[in-house]
């Protein structure tokens, strides 16, 4: 099947949970679109499938990005910084476990400068729609998350966030870890320059929406 009139799209961190939900999807979906995902390691790669629209490179070098963004109509950012467990915690004996980041994947490193890149690299590109998946509580800078390993992992985040907001390319942002969202935010205008936090009811509560447009058509705020 031909190309022709397809929108080329990118997924970043498509090896991590959501990513590679987001990528797997996308793929299925290939009557409407053409999906590349980017991974940082040929290991990444492998897990994923290892397929030739899978390219590898590291956020945080802006020039390995540049032949990755080429021809690409939307960019779905899901990269982060990942926080690991320090060894020795025992449940059994009570206390708090201490988390770490591994040398060059702060979230500074990761969330601000990994994210400025690419939104560097798609401007450049002349990438018409970014998909920013943030995470709730980059308003508060006193949140816990921040507290781990001294990473204020939130606060980085925000101001990607920011500087996403700032670029003047078209842009969502969404502040939760749901794929499904990802997809329907590519078929609908109501949720370019938006910004909004998600969350749901507890499992069997409710009934999950199917009408996405509605949805995305109540949210008011840009940043």
């Amino acid at each position: 099947m031909s190309n022709f009139g397809k929108r080329t799209v990118l997924v970043t961190g498509a090896a991590g949970r959501t990513g590679r939900i987001v990528y797997q999807k996308l793929k299925e979906k290939s009557d409407e679109y053409v999906t590349r995902g980017l991974v940082r390691t040929e290991e990444s790669k492998e897990t994923i499938g290892g397929a030739e629209d899978i390219y590898v490179a590291d956020i945080r070098n802006a020039e390995s990005l540049i032949p990755v963004f080429q021809g690409v109509d939307v960019l779905i950012i899901l990269t982060s910084a990942v926080p690991k467990m320090k060894p020795g915690f025992d449940p059994a004996v009570g206390g708090r476990p201490e988390f770490y980041f591994d040398d060059g994947a702060f979230p500074e490193q990761v969330d601000w400068i990994g994210q400025k890149n690419q939104i560097d690299a798609a401007i450049a590109a002349g990438v018409k729609y970014v998909v920013l998946v943030g995470s709730m509580g980059g308003t508060k800078p006193d949140h816990p998350l921040n507290s781990l390993a001294n990473g204020n992992i939130l606060i980085w985040k925000r101001k990607a966030e920011q500087y996403l907001s700032e670029s003047g390319i078209p842009y969502t942002i969404i502040r939760a870890d749901l794929a499904e969202v990802c997809i329907q935010a590519l078929k609908f205008e109501e949720l370019k320059f938006k910004a909004f936090d998600l969350a749901s009811k507890p499992e069997g509560r409710g009934t999950p929406t199917t009408d996405f447009k509605a949805l995305f058509s109540q949210v008011s705020a840009r940043f």
